[in-house]
């Protein structure tokens, strides 16, 4: 889905402009993109929404407030022997929120940074443990994070969550966890149903690329160039076939060549 030209209060330097968890990210990915879309106003185009995904996101959380209410430790944390209990706190529902989330104002940027999480969970000790919740459909058990693009993505995610916490004041583990869900394809039949598999997935978070990614962040969109098209980007080769495509049509109609459309 192909979205408008946003509103310049929702651009960099706008009255309405954050950093969100997943900008950070898109500019790790590819910068120009970043600043196409937070500078200039154009969002890449978006897929359609994983409804199956946030079905599942939205039971979990209301498996897992369950035990939140009754301060007890969920199943899933006793078969892993994690000794917590979902975390109980006044601003939980803001933090799950998108385009709220949990917040911290960094003072060297100037950046709003924000972030919504799907689930928090404290020790004895006190330490809170940021959990992220996966759904998918693979074949075979998923018992860790590999290294692969998107799962690279997730723990830079539950990382940019760690540091909001501790940011905002709060004793945060190094360890959170992922509660990843894996859609069974092997079943007789569907029955109206689908049966999952559920692992916990520990991630040793690692926070100190932060503070430089955000310096890095400032300086781009503080300038007025444009950051070079990345070649790992699907969408920079997009663009760049797409405008060498049409000078190589626009030179061949002014020779008198054939079009190459229309």
């Amino acid at each position: 889905m192909v979205k408008p030209r946003r509103n310049s209060d929702w651009n960099y330097g706008g009255k309405r402009w954050r950093l969100s968890r997943s900008k950070i990210d898109l500019f790790t990915e590819c910068p120009r993109c970043f600043y196409l879309d937070n500078k200039l106003g154009v969002a890449r185009p978006r897929p359609p929404s994983f409804t199956l995904n946030l079905a599942v996101d939205n039971l979990l959380k209301k498996e897992f407030d369950t035990h939140r209410a009754n301060k007890t430790s969920h199943p899933i944390m006793e078969e892993y022997g994690v000794d917590a209990v979902p975390f109980q706190h006044k601003s939980m529902n803001t933090w799950r929120e998108n385009f709220e989330g949990i917040e911290y104002s960094h003072q060297p940027t100037g950046f709003t940074v924000s972030g919504a999480i799907d689930d928090v969970w404290v020790n004895p000790k006190g330490e809170l443990i940021i959990v992220d919740y996966k759904a998918t459909s693979k074949d075979g058990d998923i018992e860790s994070l590999q290294d692969t693009k998107w799962e690279n993505q997730y723990k830079r995610q539950m990382e940019i969550y760690q540091w909001l916490f501790r940011q905002n004041g709060f004793d945060v583990s190094d360890t959170g966890y992922f509660v990843y869900v894996n859609g069974k394809k092997d079943e007789a039949s569907f029955d109206k149903k689908l049966e999952f598999d559920v692992t916990l997935i520990p991630h040793k978070g690692k926070t100190d690329w932060i503070e430089g990614v955000l310096l890095e962040i400032k300086k781009a969109l503080d300038s007025d160039k444009v950051p070079a098209h990345s070649e790992e980007c699907e969408f920079c080769n997009y663009r760049k076939l797409a405008k060498e495509a049409f000078e190589e049509t626009v030179k061949n109609k002014k020779s008198g060549s054939q079009k190459l459309f229309g």
